[in-house]
């Protein structure tokens, strides 16, 4: 009878966010980060051979002004995934 393994804890810290040029609403764009980065974890993971220091929104492609604050957390968070994930600029 095997059992699952706890859950562990993943903690993502965001020093400052600085958003020149969105009129997006900021606690409506944390919350969609929130949101997407932690559908991200749940369902593909991210390496156990952490902790990581990660600059990845540096190298982020530019996004339109107009995006909503939904679309644009949801962006920022796909970007935070991929450096977890080794897909970004990340550096341990």
């Amino acid at each position: 009878m095997g059992t699952t393994p706890a859950p562990r804890e993943i903690r993502v810290e965001i020093g400052e966010l600085v958003l020149d040029g969105f009129r997006a609403d900021p606690d409506r764009v944390s919350a969609a980060f929130e949101d997407e980065l932690t559908r991200l974890v749940r369902e593909r993971g991210v390496p156990a051979d952490g902790p990581w220091t990660a600059d990845v929104l540096s190298g982020l492609s530019p996004l339109p002004a107009g995006l909503s604050a939904r679309r644009l957390g949801q962006e920022l968070a796909r970007a935070v995934h991929e450096g977890l994930c080794g897909r970004g600029e990340v550096t341990s």
